[in-house]
């Protein structure tokens, strides 16, 4: 089920095409002020036009009300089927969506006024990817089975991650993808996710990159086992992309672990435990990257815990409960959470997103209402307040969150 890269000469024209038009800049923008703070792309998995492609509905965030708006040309199509991640370049240049159903992650340049261009598609190294990490120097893709022969859904495996480095962008070309690099061990481009002497079945859930970019790590638990048995794989990154397992590695995490977030300064980790409706805190060792498990840890969140989000410029956490359809929201002090209360949101929440501009507004995308709920959060507080005319319509069925900023005229963070 291996897949090659996509080099055909005209995806070359279409790429050239498309930086070209994504360089054009409004009048409006360019003329007059703007009160868009932030521009945010919500995947969507509904089929449209004939390769029943997924969706990207791209929303404007008032910097005043917090209000979201989908801007003219939206949405746009997902280059794949059944998008379920996305991950932004470290330059805000470029989005990355995972398409399970093709096995591709599909490469959009961002435009100034937010509209996205199709620029190129690889296939991933493994069978249906279903989390994604960016920093500027590589692109990370975890994928459900490892790309064997006898993996398939009627014949499960374990998971893999795969690690494509990102070459910066230039004035004539934006960040590029290569070849994704190889794992030694079993001379291909993969690092199984895996017990030592096992055959369980080891499922992936998500997928998190420090700040540092000294680590990685990948939340999983072993499917063989009832009930299941939750775990965190750490990776030291070193040069091309290259993993080394971290002492310790994998390390305990509950019984479902569903998500994963680190603050900005490296030092802790957050792992939700969908089992176990908990948040699982850690402290990384900048040593070597081993986790250990917080004092106080675990942490009370609501029932099915799916995804967290860590403020980078002010002490709060938040995690969506799928099942309640409730954010917790949290203060954190030396890395321990502190609860500051819940707040409702639109059915089945499976995504979460803090605007990367002003930090201040947040977002959920609600799988079952068809909607992204947003809210303004005090700086002061942590408290959550509903942002004007919330929630906002997206297409069926959103699945992921990503923003950038409004080419900072937002006005960036006030402490």
């Amino acid at each position: 089920m291996r897949m090659k890269f996509n080099k055909s000469s005209q995806l070359i024209l279409a790429a050239a095409a498309s930086l070209a038009a994504a360089t054009l800049v409004t009048a409006c923008s360019q003329l007059t002020q703007t009160l868009t703070v932030d521009f945010v792309f919500v995947a969507t998995a509904k089929a449209a036009g004939a390769d029943n492609y997924g969706e990207i509905d791209v929303f404007e965030i008032d910097s005043e009300s917090g209000h979201m708006r989908q801007i003219p040309a939206s949405p746009f199509p997902s280059a794949g089927r059944d998008p379920v991640a996305e991950a932004v370049s470290a330059d805000n240049t470029s989005l990355f969506v995972a398409n399970q159903d093709d096995n591709s992650i599909a490469q959009f340049v961002i435009g100034s006024d937010g509209k996205l261009y199709p620029y190129n598609t690889v296939n991933t190294p493994g069978i249906y990817p279903l989390a994604v990490a960016a920093n500027a120097s590589n692109l990370f893709v975890v994928d459900t089975y490892q790309p064997l022969p006898i993996c398939s859904t009627a014949s499960p495996c374990s998971g893999s991650i795969a690690v494509f480095p990102l070459t910066a962008a230039t004035k004539t070309t934006p960040v590029t993808i290569g070849t994704p690099a190889t794992n030694s061990a079993v001379n291909d481009e993969y690092w199984p996710l895996q017990l030592s002497g096992s055959s369980d079945i080891i499922v992936p859930t998500g997928v998190n990159v420090l700040a540092s970019g000294s680590y990685v790590y990948v939340t999983a638990y072993d499917s063989s086992v009832t009930p299941y048995v939750g775990y965190v794989f750490g990776f030291a990154v070193g040069s091309g992309g290259v993993l080394t397992a971290l002492p310790g590695s994998p390390f305990a995490a509950g019984v479902q672990p569903s998500s994963v977030a680190s603050d900005a300064s490296s030092a802790y980790l957050y792992v939700t435990d969908y089992g176990k409706g908990e948040v699982l805190a850690y402290n990384i060792a900048s040593a070597n990257g081993a986790l250990t498990a917080m004092s106080g840890s675990p942490f009370a969140a609501g029932n099915q815990p799916s995804a967290i989000v860590v403020n980078q410029h002010y002490p709060y956490v938040y995690v969506t409960n799928s099942e309640d359809a409730t954010i917790s929201a949290y203060s954190v002090s030396n890395g321990a959470l502190t609860s500051l209360g819940t707040y409702q949101t639109g059915l089945n929440p499976v995504a979460i997103g803090i605007d990367p501009s002003t930090a201040r507004f947040l977002y959920t995308a609600d799988f079952l209402g068809d909607n992204v709920t947003g809210y303004e959060l005090s700086p002061t507080t942590g408290t959550l307040v509903s942002s004007q005319f919330s929630p906002f319509t997206t297409n069926d069925q959103p699945t992921a969150v990503a923003a950038i900023p409004h080419n900072g005229t937002g006005g960036g963070i006030q402490q």
